[in-house]
């Protein structure tokens, strides 16, 4: 495929008037054309397609087309109607009222090729390019973060259904890619009879016994597959092939591989206990989604997929009154003949940053990633609130070495049992001296013990007091309740403990507590974005396609808001007749 045009081309005449005629009012394919229509160009995806073969359509034109895709919230086939159909979106693509579209197998493709050449976010990244031109959004403001679990767009499979679809998705990989060398290694009816079908729980055996039976089977054949795969004699290009590949990594997470007293091999299935398993972020899940992972979220949330952070301006209540103030006082000059006075810039929301990540990735670890991003397009925040439950030590680390952004979040509190009780000793009961590496407890007793650890790879001081100065202690039960008789305290180093200790203080006050309140936004965001784009179902399989799906879904949320942004009058919105008697009572 090569370019065939520099961009939009221009609307047809006729098609202009028709699409005048119909929507006098004008309608949002219409106004993105109109005013954004220098963002959908051509030039930004020059290195993803060829000078030679066969004139294909402007990547300006798709790329256009697929975000109005995702701000309707179509599918490809719907899409591809839509550019027939619509006169607004022919108008918006420029096209003849006579033009039959195109396939829609199109967008597939384009999609395809922007996740090859990495360039999935070459139109959200001009379009906050434009919206900064026209001053709509800029460095040093306030932005807020928070993030939402993603659901694959695949099937959730138990272990056992797991092993038998793998070996089923490497045996139709095989058949399609080298049917000879597949019949010749493996008795095709015997596999075929097997895994015909999908690998469905309701259709598996109820008898455990029975159960556990076949798990071994899909063991014993799946092992026989890979070795037969890796074999010298086989070629090496069927290891490349992906369910292949991932079909190994199964064996190996599922089951053991071991000798008996007799010398016969053994395949049994791995049991957490004795065999260990890999840790979730490396667990495979579905053998047709290798970066689905399962994650968990407090008690209640429990979701196969992935973890979308998004990222936006807001302005507080004050600053919007301010903003108020000064329109109303640049009307005021107007009406009494001022010169030149300038239209004042209305204040839009917009998403600066959209992050995609697997599931099991902590939100904390994604924090550093949005600044230095925000930072890198020139849209650093004076000020950032993030969402709740951030580990206080990673938190404080990260908001000292960011220069200049004041990260606005909760850390986490003492959860101790005497913090939570509210009862007894917590930490805030003993004093520190760190020059001489002592801890005082409230009865003046002497810490014994101050050990230097690592805990879930962060340095971290272990204070212990004697068990003997304890066991007497008159208000042991106030102290601690361990089995062991004795206080131990876990306390972060001298500079983390400080400022965590002012952190806890800090946010209990009810200015800071109005401050993170703003931060309670970006939850419309969220519920924006599942309404108009889906956001919380992945369309499409694997990382790289879920982050081409969010960043489109991000651009459309940000030409949604535009839209209604250029659109937005002074008019008083509708009351009902409630609200009418009301204020007749009380004027």
């Amino acid at each position: 495929m090569s370019l065939r045009s520099s961009g939009l081309p221009p609307v047809p005449e006729r098609t202009a008037r028709v699409a005048r005629a119909a929507f006098p009012k004008g309608s949002l394919p219409i106004r993105v054309r109109d005013r954004l229509g220098e963002v959908f160009a051509d030039e930004p995806f020059v290195e993803a397609f060829g000078v030679r073969g066969a004139p294909g359509l402007s990547p300006g034109v798709l790329s256009l087309v697929t975000v109005l895709q995702f701000a309707e919230n179509l599918t490809d086939r719907q899409a591809a109607v839509m550019a027939v159909r619509a006169i607004d979106w022919k108008y918006a693509l420029g096209v003849e009222l006579e033009d039959p579209g195109f396939d829609f197998s199109v967008l597939s493709k384009f999609r395809a090729r922007l996740v090859e050449h990495d360039m999935e976010r070459v139109v959200f990244e001009k379009l906050l390019e434009h919206c900064r031109e026209a001053g709509l959004v800029a460095a040093g403001g306030k932005q807020r973060t928070d993030a939402t679990h993603v659901i694959s767009a695949v099937r959730d499979l138990n272990r056992l259904e797991l092993a038998g679809e793998s070996v089923r998705a490497a045996l139709e990989a095989l058949a399609a890619a080298a049917p000879s060398w597949l019949a010749s290694v493996v008795d095709v009816p015997e596999l075929a009879h097997r895994y015909g079908q999908r690998i469905e729980g309701w259709t598996l055996p109820a008898s455990k016994t029975k159960r556990e039976r076949l798990a071994l089977v899909f063991g014993q054949d799946a092992l026989a597959l890979c070795r037969a795969v890796w074999a010298p004699g086989a070629p090496g290009w069927l290891r490349e092939i992906e369910p292949v590949a991932l079909l190994r990594q199964v064996l190996v997470q599922t089951y053991v591989i071991s000798t008996d007293t007799r010398g016969r091999e053994v395949v049994r299935k791995r049991e957490a206990d004795t065999d260990g398993v890999p840790p979730g972020y490396l667990r495979l899940a579905s053998p047709y989604d290798a970066d689905a992972r399962w994650a968990a979220k407090g008690e209640d949330l429990f979701w196969l997929g992935y973890k979308v952070h998004l990222t936006e301006t807001c302005d507080t209540p004050a600053e919007a009154e301010a903003e108020a103030e000064a329109e109303a006082e640049a009307e005021a000059e107007a009406e009494a003949g001022a010169v030149g006075r300038q239209e004042p810039v209305r204040a839009v929301n917009l998403i600066t940053d959209v992050l995609t990540t697997v599931a099991t990735v902590p939100d904390v670890k994604a924090t550093a990633t949005v600044q230095a991003a925000l930072t890198a397009r020139g849209l650093k925040p004076a000020e950032h609130y993030l969402d709740s439950g951030y580990p206080s030590a990673d938190l404080i680390t990260q908001a000292a070495g960011q220069g200049g952004i004041i990260m606005v979040t909760p850390v986490l509190l003492d959860h101790s049992p005497q913090a939570k009780a509210a009862a007894g000793y917590d930490k805030n009961a003993f004093g520190i001296d760190w020059k001489t590496r002592q801890a005082t407890c409230p009865e003046g007793r002497t810490s014994t013990g101050w050990h230097p650890v690592k805990q879930h790879g962060r340095d971290a001081i272990v204070v212990e007091f004697a068990r003997s100065d304890c066991r007497e202690c008159p208000v042991l039960k106030l102290c601690t309740r361990s089995r062991r008789g004795n206080r131990m305290l876990t306390l972060y180093p001298e500079h983390l403990h400080a400022a965590l200790t002012t952190a806890r203080a800090e946010q209990k006050s009810r200015t800071w507590k109005d401050k993170y309140a703003l931060r309670s936004g970006i939850e419309g965001t969220i519920n924006q974005a599942l309404d108009l784009t889906g956001l919380r179902r992945a369309r499409y399989r694997g990382l790289p396609k879920v982050r081409l799906q969010h960043t489109f879904s991000a651009t459309a949320i940000n030409i949604v808001r535009l839209d209604a942004h250029w659109t937005t009058t002074d008019t008083p919105p509708r009351t009902g007749r409630l609200a009418r008697l009301g204020y007749q009572l009380t004027a």
